[in-house]
C-alpha cells in the first residue's frame, strides 16, 4: 500500500467520501475541517446514478436513501405549465441503481459523518493547513495552531476557494459563470415524483428535484447580483416565480419565510493544464473542477474523484506516479461535465442562439458517462 497516513483536507462530499473509503482500506485518516461546527448547508441537491455507485462502494447508499428520494425520469416543461415530455435519464452509475436521487445535502452528510466516526477517524474542526513541506517519503503539515505532523499524503478537499491550490502554484482561480441561482427547500405535491425543469420563462431556467416523500429542491437561474428591491428571500422568490405555472404553482404558494432557502451567485473553475499535485500534496473535487449545477454532476464527480483517488493510493507504487495517473485517468469525464455544462450556461444566458438545444445536450452527456470508463 503507497500510504498509511493520510491528511484529508475539508469535510465536504469530496473529503468525507475519500475520508471512508480510505479508513475502509486501513489507513490512519485525519480529517480537517475549518469550520467549528461540522455540518451539511441547508438546501437540495441532485445527484445523478454515478454519485450513488460512490455512495455504494463505500457502503453509504442505503442509508442515505433512508431519507431521500430515487427516480429514473426528467420532465421538460413549459413555463406555462404545459408538459412537453417526460424521458428516461440515463443510467450513468449503472442499470441496478436510481438514475438520479434528489436529497438534503445534510441528510448526506449526516451518514457521512456517522461512517466517519464509526471507522475512528481523527476528526479535527476549527483545523487547517498553514502550509507544508515535502519529502521524499513524507510532508510535514503545519495546522492553524501551530503544531507540525508528517502524513503519507496530503488530499485537499477544500473546495472552490481552495486555499491549497494557490499554495501549489496552480494559476487558475473561480470565475463568474453569468448566472445566479435561488434555492429553496418546501412542499411538493405526491405527482412532483422526478426531476423537473423549465424553459421560456421570465428568468433563465426554473426547476425542481423531489427530495423526500413530501419536499422538493426548487430553484431559479437568475442574473448573478441580487437586486436591492427590500424584499424579503421568500417574496423575492415568489416574485422570480410569477411566471411559471403548473406544478410551480404550488411551489410558489406554499413558499414561506421559515422554508430554508438561499441566493448565490454561480462560480466555475477547471484546472485542465496544471498538475493537481506537487510531491505528497494533491487538490481534487471542486478545488480543481467547480462547475455550474446545469447537469448535477457537480457532487457526482467530486464523489467519484474521491473513491477513485482512495482505490489508487491503496495500491502500491510509486505515489508521484500514481497521482499523475489519477488526473490523467479522471479527466476526460471532466471535460465532458465542464465543457457541457459552460455550454448550457452560455445557452441559458442567450437562448436564441443557432442550434441550441439543452435537453439534447444533458441527454447526450449523461449518456456519454454512462458508457465512459470510470
Amino acid at each position: 500500500m503507497s500510504v498509511k497516513n493520510v491528511l484529508v483536507v475539508g469535510g465536504g462530499i469530496t473529503g468525507t467520501v475519500a475520508a471512508v473509503a480510505l479508513a475502509q482500506k486501513g489507513v490512519k485518516v485525519t480529517l480537517a475541517e475549518i469550520s467549528p461546527v461540522w455540518y451539511g448547508v441547508g438546501h437540495g441537491i441532485t445527484l445523478q446514478g454515478n454519485a450513488l455507485r460512490s455512495f455504494k462502494n463505500i457502503g453509504a447508499l442505503d442509508r442515505i436513501l433512508e431519507n431521500a428520494h430515487g427516480f429514473n425520469d426528467i420532465a421538460m416543461y413549459h413555463a406555462s405549465g404545459q408538459l412537453l415530455q417526460r424521458m428516461p435519464v440515463a443510467h450513468t452509475g449503472g442499470e441496478d441503481l436510481y438514475a438520479t436521487m434528489g436529497a438534503l445535502r445534510s441528510d448526506i452528510q449526516t451518514v457521512l459523518v456517522d461512517m466517519i466516526h464509526e471507522l475512528g477517524v481523527d476528526v479535527r474542526l476549527g483545523t487547517s493547513m498553514e502550509s507544508f513541506e515535502n519529502h521524499p517519503d513524507h510532508v510535514d503539515v503545519t495546522f492553524n495552531n501551530g503544531n507540525t505532523e508528517s502524513f503519507d499524503l496530503v488530499i485537499a478537499c477544500d473546495g472552490i476557494k481552495s486555499k491549497t491550490r494557490k499554495m501549489l502554484g496552480i494559476s487558475h482561480d473561480k470565475k463568474s459563470s453569468g448566472l445566479g441561482i435561488w434555492r429553496v427547500v418546501t412542499k411538493r405535491t405526491p405527482e412532483m415524483d422526478c426531476s423537473a425543469v423549465f424553459h421560456g420563462g421570465p428568468e433563465y431556467k426554473a426547476g425542481y428535484t423531489p427530495i423526500s416523500k413530501d419536499l422538493c429542491y426548487a430553484y431559479v437561474l437568475t442574473k448573478p447580483q441580487r437586486p436591492d428591491n427590500g424584499l424579503t428571500d421568500a417574496q423575492e422568490m415568489k416574485r422570480l416565480l410569477e411566471g411559471y405555472h403548473g406544478p410551480f404553482d404550488f411551489i410558489r404558494e406554499n413558499i414561506s419565510e421559515d422554508d430554508y432557502m438561499n441566493f448565490q451567485e454561480i462560480e466555475w473553475l477547471f484546472v485542465n493544464d496544471e498538475p493537481w499535485h506537487q510531491g505528497r500534496v494533491i487538490v481534487t473535487g471542486d478545488a480543481v473542477h467547480a462547475c455550474p449545477p446545469v447537469i448535477a454532476q457537480g457532487g457526482a464527480q467530486c464523489s467519484e474523484d474521491a473513491w477513485v483517488l482512495a482505490e489508487m493510493v491503496t495500491q502500491d507504487g510509486d505515489i508521484d506516479e500514481i497521482l499523475t495517473a489519477y488526473q490523467a485517468r479522471r479527466m476526460p469525464r471532466l471535460t465532458v461535465v465542464v465543457e457541457g455544462s459552460m455550454q448550457l450556461v452560455d445557452w441559458e444566458i442567450h437562448p436564441d442562439t443557432p442550434g441550441a438545444n439543452p435537453g439534447m445536450l444533458m441527454g447526450k452527456s449523461l449518456a456519454q458517462l454512462a458508457a465512459m470508463p470510470v
